[in-house]
Order: structure tokens, then sequence, then C-alpha cells
């Protein structure tokens, strides 16, 4: 390892920490950004390696950061819009901080799960990759059914259930029509700015992001003091989610199409209810365990089966034909940004807290929102501003019925299920 290597992660640990504390900037298209920007660096003096050091510590930093302005702000990127549910809840608790601090554990923790699957899931996906392939979408349709069976009512009477199951499968089905819709008519979408344009920022930040706010404008919620409460989730149902989430997590890494959100769908197969706040905070853990676990993983993808699944692992094939000893160096640097960035972003909420908790939130909300359309009309124009609209109502939808959000998942995964059924 060359005396340049620890200064480019470094400085790639602070460009992550950067995108992440910006709303919606996805991981994926500040990787982008990067790779355009490769030339100039190598114009310092930088070799491709390095290049593609800076790309990975900014990749594995930002799925820690960003859990700042998803929790705090409501503000997701198609990565964490599940963190949107159970983490916007607790920020209006005054427990944001404890939110964010679960988050970067699930993320530290699932380094570590991912790292453990580097030997076991090489050789499956080496050895059966077409045949798992094959299955997938029996894989997602049993997800969403197990979703809509799990919706139940407290109210013990048949009827109470049957209908909260039929509003899921409207929202499932509704959601996946528009996710239909709008990945066979992306080509309409275009940058203004001649910006790489992405149909899932309109449609997640529409569903999970802009109608959470708009009940929040609407409803005068107000941010109760954020307090630095650490927290309580016992061992077991952490460690739990940790596992759960890494190895979700790698679905991601080598299952092409599957996103990190549909991905920790997995990790509530067959789970309860009884306990909303103890589920909310292993949730929050599982999500950022997949997002984390996806950008390690991914990494390791590229080399055994030469097929990038993320944007990070795309950007550094660019760049370089990583050999087995780059993979093991890019490994060993993965594992020490995530360590800083576990510390980092821990230290960034306080102040996010303490900051924010001195803001009027129903102008907040009405700021951030007014930034998520901005956002989505600098990346993908008049129609992903149109798809950014309908999804807002769409995302209205669970809120009003009293049903879980996550139905409206079936954004990814009613095209995904096609998608692969229809080989």
């Amino acid at each position: 390892m060359d005396i340049y290597v620890v200064p480019c992660a470094a400085f790639g640990f602070l460009l992550g920490v950067i995108s992440g504390l910006i709303p919606g900037l996805h991981v994926n298209t500040f990787a982008t950004i990067l790779l355009g920007a490769s030339p100039a660096m190598m114009e310092l003096g930088l070799s491709p390696y390095h290049v593609a050091v800076i790309i990975l510590s900014a990749s594995i930093s930002q799925t820690f950061v960003d859990a700042i302005p998803t929790v705090f702000v409501g503000a997701p990127d198609s990565d964490t819009v599940l963190a949107v549910l159970p983490g916007h809840r607790l920020m209006l608790r005054g427990r944001g901080i404890e939110a964010v601090r679960l988050s970067a554990i699930g993320s530290a923790g699932s380094v570590l799960v991912a790292l453990s699957l580097i030997p076991p899931l090489s050789w499956v996906f080496s050895s059966y990759y077409d045949l798992l392939m094959e299955w997938i979408w029996l894989i997602l349709l049993s997800i969403a059914l197990v979703m809509i069976m799990n919706e139940r009512d407290i109210d013990p009477a048949p009827y109470k259930t049957m209908k909260r199951r039929a509003f899921a499968l409207s929202v499932f089905i509704t959601s996946g029509l528009l996710g239909i819709f709008a990945f066979e008519t992306q080509d309409l979408i275009s940058s203004p700015l001649g910006l790489e344009p992405d149909i899932l920022l309109p449609l997640l930040s529409g569903i999970f992001g802009a109608s959470s706010l708009i009940l929040s404008i609407f409803s005068s919620t107000e941010m109760a003091e954020q307090r630095d409460t650490g927290f309580d989730l016992p061992a077991v149902p952490l460690m739990r989610s940790i596992l759960l989430g890494g190895a979700a997590g790698s679905l991601v890494a080598w299952i092409p199409g599957v996103s990190p959100a549909v991905a920790t769908m997995l990790t509530r197969l067959g789970r309860g209810t009884e306990d909303e706040d103890l589920s909310a905070r292993e949730f929050l853990v599982s999500v950022s365990g997949v997002n984390t676990s996806c950008a390690v993983l991914s990494l390791v993808a590229l080399f055994v089966i030469s097929r990038p699944r993320s944007g990070a692992a795309a950007a550094i094939n660019e760049l370089i034909d990583l050999d087995a000893g780059q993979l093991h160096a890019m490994i060993v640097i993965a594992t020490a940004v995530a360590l800083v960035s576990y510390i980092t972003t821990v230290w960034l909420a306080g102040i996010a807290g303490s900051l924010l908790s001195k803001i009027d939130y129903r102008n907040l909300s009405i700021f951030v929102l007014g930034a998520l359309a901005m956002t989505a009309i600098i990346f993908t124009g008049a129609f992903g501003i149109f798809i950014f609209l309908i999804s807002t109502l769409i995302g209205l939808v669970p809120h009003l019925a009293g049903i879980r959000k996550t139905h409206a998942m079936g954004v990814l995964m009613l095209p995904l299920i096609i998608y692969y059924l229809s080989g």
C-alpha cells in the first residue's frame, strides 16, 4: 500500500460526508460525478487505483452520514427511503440522535457481517448464479404477499383486518403500476442542466419524502427538543437486526435490480408488531446495514462475477481491472473508513439535533419539500416533476388509510417481478 492511499481514502471519506449531508443526493449519482472528475484528478498525479480508492471511501462514508438528513428532515434518497418511517417518528419524539446512532451501529456492524459472508457468497454466486436468477421473481412475490398478510387490525373483527389488507394490496398494485409506467417512459426525463437523470429520484422522494412532509405541514407537527438518549435496544434484537441487514445487503450486491429498499423487506418477513417501538428501532438498524454491506460486497461481486452492482463498483470498474491484491487492500480501506464514519456520524448527529431543535419544524418541512421538488426538476425535468407529483399523492394513501407505508414499495417490486417473470 503506497503512501498516497491513506490521503486518498481520507479525501474520499470527507467527500462522502459532504454528499451524505446533502438531502436526496444518491451515492450512485455522486460516484458518477467523481468518475467524471477522474481525468482532472489523474492530471494531478494520481493513478486510476487512487481515484478508485477515493470513490470507494466516499461510497462507504455516505452510507453512514446520509442517515442524518433522512432522520432529521425526512429527505431520503432511494437507498434510505424506508428509514424515513421509523427514523422520522423517533425524531419527532426528541429521539433523532438515537435514530441516527442506531443507523450508524447497523452500518458498522454490517461491515463485519459482510466480511464474514465473502467466502460463502463468492462460492454460491460463482456456482449457482444463473439458477438463482431464474427464481428471483418468486422471492420478490413472496415478500409482497407476506407484507400484505402481515397487515392486521387491533380490532379482532375479521372484516377490519380484511379491509386493511385490501388497502395494502391496492397501494402495492397502484404504486407498482406507477413504477411500471415510470420505467417504461424514463426516456422522457432529462435534466435541464445536463446532469445524469434518475427516474428513482422523483418516484421515491415523492412517495416516501414529500408525502410525509405534506402531512407534517398540514398537521402542525412540532419537533421535540432533541436529546442524546443513547439507545436501549437489547443485545439479541440488535445482533439480529445487524445480521439480517448485512445478509439482505448481499442480495443487492449480487443480484441485479434488487434495491436496498426491497432487500430490507426481507429482514421483516414473519416478524410480529407487538412492540412497535422495538420494531422501529430494529428496522433502522437493518436498513442501514443493507446499504453499507452492499457497498462492501458489491466490490467482491465485481471481482468474482465481473458484474458491477452499484454506482461505485461501476465507476471503479471503469478505472481499474480489479485484481486479488487490490481487492484485499480495498476491503481493508473500506473497514477503516467504516470505523471513522461511525464516530463521525454520531458526532454530527449531536450537532444536527442541537441546531434543528431551534428551527420551526413547519418552516423546515416547507423548505425541504421545496428542495425535493427543485431537485426533481434539476435532475429529471418536467416529466420528472410530473412523476414526483403522482408519487406524492400515492404516498399519502397509506397515511390516510392507516396502513404501513412499506406497501408502497410495490413501485419497485412489481416492475421487478414482471421483469424477471417474463425472462
